[in-house]
């Protein structure tokens, strides 16, 4: 069974709250949890840069397709009861786009914020 594959950022605070949300609410055996602000070695699997699975959320859907960001979160959502109304409508083209604009200001922002994202940053720099 090919699960969805979720990559967050388990040191930042707001990050794990909403994912440890998900991990409880969420049916069995639909997705794997993979905090790769600990464990980066799991990045190998996407093969992405840690720097970039800090700057956004990363997903992989049951069909091996790399979901990033908004719709990452729209992956996520479309699986969880209630949350898959959110889904379809954030999914919908001008809300789309202005979720993507306003996803990206806010995960620049929390990028900046946190010091082991800043390291993420210096260590792709060398």
């Amino acid at each position: 069974m090919n699960l969805t594959k979720v990559f967050y950022d388990g040191k930042c605070g707001l990050c794990s709250k909403e994912i440890n949300y998900y991990k409880k609410v969420a049916p069995k055996n639909i997705f794997e949890w993979y905090d790769i602000a600990t464990k980066p070695d799991d990045l190998k699997l996407i093969k992405v840069s840690q720097y970039d699975a800090l700057m956004y959320l990363h997903a992989i859907d049951q069909n091996a397709n790399l979901k990033i960001g908004v719709d990452a979160f729209i992956l996520i959502w479309s699986k969880l009861r209630f949350w898959n109304i959110l889904s379809i409508f954030v999914s919908l083209p001008v809300i789309y786009s202005l979720a993507k604009i306003t996803y990206n200001i806010f995960a620049g922002y929390r990028f900046k914020k946190l010091s082991h994202c800043q390291a993420a940053s210096q260590e792709v720099s060398k």
